[in-house]
């Protein structure tokens, strides 16, 4: 067996690394990687070799999931994370386990064991989550409820240009450029908002695509976003999300 495993934290690596070991001897590990950029690349130079991908879901640039809408690769996915929320996410993206941490040697066992289970019938499950991806819809969120004094007021999705985190904070900033503060993390607005009309461009901002005027080629290989609503910080598209930006502005994203 050919593993490829996508982990952040290296004493989860190096547990994973182990229990392969443990499992069998004979698994090779084609290549680790820690991010989502580094994970495209080495998708792209020899996942189609690959027999198993083992990922966790959250890694410091983004869920794990966008590296795989990157890169045409139809490989059985063993899912690592210490949330359970991205179930029906990583059904979705080939998933055949899905390992909550901390998890035990047994634990992983059965997940591979599945796999061996699978590997006469994979094919059929994959055409089968290719239709359950056709049928699904995913639900985004339609307006954002925020608290101003003793005030609730209801702020609806596409009257907002931009989402920030501000040390503790997360704000939202509405078309005329007043700011609010909102409950949710950027981490989760990633997965409510819908991915048509929002792009996380770095670790700080998600912009929507109605706020932007134009986009500047910027030093390093990056991009600078001019946005059409008041706002005095720069907003630079992080180096290794300019490739899917570009795809998103071009409308070649996919929800």
């Amino acid at each position: 067996m050919k593993v490829i495993i996508v982990e952040d934290e290296k004493p989860a690596l190096e547990r994973l690394t182990f229990f392969l070991n443990r499992y069998d001897e004979q698994i090779e590990i084609l290549g680790t990687a820690q991010n989502i950029a580094e994970s495209v690349v080495l998708f792209e130079r020899c996942g189609q070799e690959a027999d198993l991908l083992l990922m966790d879901i959250q890694l410091a640039d983004g869920l794990s999931f966008h590296a795989l809408d990157q890169v045409s690769l139809q490989k059985p996915v063993i899912f690592i994370t210490a949330f359970n929320q991205y179930a029906l996410e990583a059904f979705k993206a080939n998933g055949i386990d899905y390992l909550l941490k901390p998890f035990t040697f047994e634990d992983f066992a059965a997940s591979l064991d599945k796999l061996k289970q699978l590997s006469g019938t994979y094919q059929k499950l994959s055409q089968v989550q290719q239709v359950f991806k056709q049928l699904s819809k995913p639900q985004y969120k339609e307006r954002f409820m925020i608290k101003i004094g003793d005030h609730i007021h209801s702020v609806p999705t596409d009257q907002i240009r931009l989402f920030y985190a501000e040390g503790r904070n997360t704000y939202l900033v509405r078309e005329d450029g007043r700011r609010l503060i909102t409950d949710y993390k950027l981490e989760s607005l990633e997965e409510i908002l819908p991915p048509d009309s929002f792009f996380r461009v770095n670790r700080s901002y998600i912009i929507n695509l109605t706020g932007i005027k134009d986009v500047l080629i910027y030093s390093n290989s990056r991009l600078k976003i001019n946005i059409n609503f008041p706002f005095e910080e720069e907003l630079i598209v992080s180096r290794e999300k300019v490739n899917r930006f570009k795809e998103w502005f071009g409308g070649e994203r996919m929800a």
